[in-house]
Order: structure tokens, then sequence, then C-alpha cells
């Protein structure tokens, strides 16, 4: 069993009935990275010229046919830069800027028809206009999502592709805070369907979390 299949316990993550807030038993205090303002700044078209690395298979048969370039699965975008620069005239508001890099897969074929890969990467700056709360001892720091995706390009040398990219940022201002949240209580823990029984009782009678005061 898990918590979404076959299982109806009222003590199960899913869509509020608003005939259950009555059934609220505690405040919790949860550390937590609250998001004061967010957007999504989407572009159509941008061009772009990639210098390519470590092709896989490592010499391919030219010349190469470019298919797609997506962002790299297994390498997180990095934050180079941020600045956050209030304004005046609204005081909770400032111009929020980032500058980050995205690593990037191009996928190829080569002459033969054979399927290949090689890596790059893109540095990008983005800005907005977003909600920043006034100063305190919590640290107010800018996060960024980025999602390329291209199907549309060359290649100019051996090394080189020019690209049509679509790519959307989703730039955030984000503090780690205390939330005193609301709460059910505890889940219970559905058994997982698999599992292997064994006469382990004074194991499994051991609490998984700890009582509430």
């Amino acid at each position: 069993m898990s918590f979404y299949f076959n299982n109806f316990s009222s003590r199960r993550p899913a869509c509020i009935n608003p005939n259950q807030l009555n059934n609220i038993c505690e405040k919790v205090l949860i550390e937590t990275t609250r998001v004061f303002d967010a957007c999504v700044h989407r572009v159509e078209s941008e061009q772009f010229s990639l210098s390519l690395t470590d092709f896989s298979p490592s010499d391919p048969t030219e010349p190469l046919t470019y298919v797609s370039t997506v962002n790299d699965p297994n390498i997180p975008v990095q934050i180079t830069s941020t600045r956050i620069e209030r304004s005046d005239i609204r005081p909770n508001f400032a111009s929020v800027s980032a500058t980050f890099t995205i690593p990037l897969i191009v996928n190829f074929i080569d002459a033969n028809g054979v399927p290949g890969t090689a890596r790059s990467s893109v540095s990008v700056t983005r800005s907005a206009i977003l909600c920043v709360p006034q100063d305190s001892l919590t640290p107010i720091s800018v996060r960024v999502q980025a999602f390329f995706s291209s199907t549309i390009g060359s290649f100019t040398s051996d090394n080189t592709i020019s690209i049509t990219a679509c790519l959307q940022v989703i730039l955030k201002v984000v503090g780690i805070v205390d939330m005193l949240m609301p709460t059910f209580g505890y889940p219970t823990l559905p058994v997982c369907q698999g599992g292997i029984d064994a006469d382990c009782t004074a194991l499994f009678n051991e609490p998984i979390y700890p009582p509430p005061n």
C-alpha cells in the first residue's frame, strides 16, 4: 500500500474537505524556505551561439547534424551573481536581477547516422520587479530555475553551433524562516506492498515519530 493506492485513511496527504478543518489538532513550528515573491520570464526564439566540449562518441564522423539542446539533468543551474535594488517610490519592491549559467546537453547525428551528445552552457541575466521584505536578521536571497529547449540550429564549425531556443526562467525571492502551521498531526504511514514479515515485534512497536508535547 501507499498513501494513494487503496488508502482511505483520514491521516493521508490529500485534498482537504472543508468539513475536515474542524479536525486541526495542533500548531507546529516548521523551518522552511518561504517564497516572498516570484515570477516567470519566458523568451521565444532567442538566438545563441554555443561552444561544444566533451563529445560522446569522442570522435564523431563529420559533418554533424544538429538535433536539439536541453538542460543537463545532472548539473544544476549555477548562479554567479544577484542584485537587489530597492525602489524609493515603492519601498516594499525592488529590481531583482540574477546572472546564472545553464549547463546544456547538445544532441546530434554524425555522418554515419550515429547519435551523439556534447556539452555546453549559456550565461544569462534576467531582471524583474518583485516584492522584497524589509531588512531583518533573516537573510533574503534570490533563487533561479531555468529551462532551456531548442530544436532549431546548425553547426557553424566542428565545435560551435548556432541555435534558436526557448527559455523559461523562474525568479524567486526567498528566505529560510520558522513558520507556525496548523496541522492534522502525524500521518499514518502504510506498510509497503511487498514487505517481508519478520519476528521483530519490539522494533515494529516503536513509534515512528516523537510524541507531541
